[in-house]
């Protein structure tokens, strides 16, 4: 059977109509859900992505059909596939997943594939200059993937180019862009807090009160 087919009967076999109306109705019902909960929903492919990895090379097809699929769980699994196939990832296959971060948008699955592009800075540098690129993007959702695609990087942050990317995000309006600032300088704050205070001091008037409250959290 079709790999889509296959995990599509299994995710209809486990629907759960009345957890479906909660979880559509906390993502302000923008997505129907099978109400599949966290835990339930990766047992239906842990298996199957175990026998992906070995195979070291990514199914753009199965993913495109996932991502297309009306129902959040196959955003998520896309997600989780992503994760998984992080080794094989390259700087190449940016722009197929950046088809996904323009697609079906949201803070949940935004704030999956954040880390996902941000982590082949590890294997390659030339996507620190695009992170850059991106926080100019007219999508604040892409320049949300930018300003948070270092988070939990801890020693290994970039902070040049961190402080870059808020820069040039300071002055918005958005609150999922004030939102990402904090989150990204209250997560470096727990390695560098030196660091976040010396930036918070010198950006203050600039600064959002969201971001300027999740900053200073742990100072």
């Amino acid at each position: 059977m079709d790999k889509y087919l296959a995990l599509k009967e299994q995710f209809e076999i486990r629907r759960d109509a009345e957890n479906a109306v909660k979880m559509a109705a906390y993502m302000r019902d923008l997505f129907p859900f099978y109400g599949l909960p966290t835990p339930k929903r990766k047992a239906v492919y842990k298996d199957f992505l175990k026998a992906e990895k070995n195979k070291k090379q990514i199914d753009w097809e199965l993913l495109d059909k996932c991502y297309a699929d009306e129902y959040r769980e196959f955003q998520y699994f896309v997600i989780d596939y992503l994760i998984t196939m992080q080794d094989v990832l390259a700087f190449d296959d940016v722009p197929h997943i950046k088809n996904y971060i323009k697609t079906k948008q949201w803070w949940d699955t935004i704030d999956g594939l954040d880390r996902i592009v941000g982590n082949i800075a590890f294997t390659d540098a030339r996507i620190n200059d695009l992170m850059l690129a991106w926080s100019t993007d007219e999508d604040f959702w892409v320049r949300r993937v930018a300003i948070d695609h270092q988070l939990c990087r801890k020693e290994k942050t970039n902070a040049e180019l961190l402080e870059k990317i808020i820069v040039n995000n300071l002055g918005s309006s958005e609150f999922f862009i004030n939102k990402a600032i904090g989150w990204s300088l209250r997560d470096y704050s727990k390695t560098n807090p030196d660091w976040v205070s010396n930036f918070v001091e010198n950006y203050r008037d600039k600064m959002d009160k969201l971001s300027l409250r999740e900053a200073s959290k742990y100072l």
